[in-house]
């Protein structure tokens, strides 16, 4: 990720809606994953920061007491609120503010979650703000994972048709595409670890519905970014994925880094 790119509002603009469908769902695997390893017994609060459509933050709210999701997309957000609804979930809060405006009043969390979602912060600070936020005893969980298929080259050689071959992000550009190095950022800002568990990769099955839902997921090519052609690019993918009507997938594991802020004699 380069200096001179900003985010804007615009990153996932016109994604919610397809954001559900075209990522896979968490594992109910990964839940459980993170209960035997912290201890996650219905007690305290989350914050999962980035928290796009609830994707993570549904799959831990009955792990504790209260799950506030907080995300800079106002429509991410509603459609956290009906998936929430939808699944009988009533403990969970959304809050639409950046995570650069942390701690914003929200309190001590037990667990604060980054999935997908640190690299598009000003990490240094959104750290810093998180350590703060954690309760005693409470950890930083930092999720490596991928919940969309990796995109066909044709599909990308038709992305780049439309929008060049750099790629987009908002109403810039990411030609080095984003940050990496996260661990270096949390022991800078007084975290360490980190401690890793896993939770295995597996094969999933996608409709044609699904791949396309998935390339309008992504801020690389969210529907904005294509203007009044996003008809007929919409048209060509789905006649490019013909006449196959589901992809068999494998997803690669999911792997999650803890981190605990330093203390006195720590």
């Amino acid at each position: 990720m380069t200096d001179a790119w900003e985010w804007d509002p615009s990153l996932y603009s016109g994604s919610a809606g397809y954001y559900a469908r075209g990522r896979v769902a968490y594992p109910p695997e990964l839940a459980a994953a993170f209960a035997a390893e912290l201890g996650l017994d219905g007690s305290g609060r989350l914050l999962d920061v980035g928290c796009g459509p609830g994707s993570l933050t549904l799959l831990l709210a009955r792990s504790v007491e209260e799950a506030v999701g907080l995300d800079a997309d106002g429509d991410m957000l509603a459609e956290a609120g009906r998936l929430a609804a939808d699944a009988g979930i009533g403990n969970c809060r959304w809050v639409h503010r950046r995570a650069e405006d942390l701690p914003a009043g929200l309190g001590r969390f037990r667990l604060v979650t980054f999935a997908q979602s640190f690299h598009w912060f000003d990490r240094p600070r959104v750290a810093a703000a998180v350590r703060g936020m954690l309760a005693p005893g409470g950890a930083c969980a930092h999720v490596h994972a991928s919940t969309h298929e990796g995109v066909d080259p044709a599909i990308t050689e038709l992305v780049h048709e439309y929008l060049g071959p750099v790629r987009r992000a908002g109403r810039g550009s990411l030609p080095g595409g984003t940050a990496g190095g996260e661990a270096a950022v949390y022991r800078a800002a007084g975290f360490h670890g980190p401690r890793r568990f896993t939770v295995p990769g597996r094969v999933v099955t996608r409709t044609v519905d699904d791949v396309v839902a998935g390339v309008f997921s992504l801020s690389s090519s969210a529907p904005h970014l294509f203007g009044d052609r996003l008809g007929e690019f919409e048209a060509r993918l789905r006649r490019l994925l013909e006449p196959a009507t589901t992809f068999t997938v494998r997803l690669r594991e999911i792997a999650v880094d803890l981190w605990w802020p330093f203390t006195r004699g720590c």
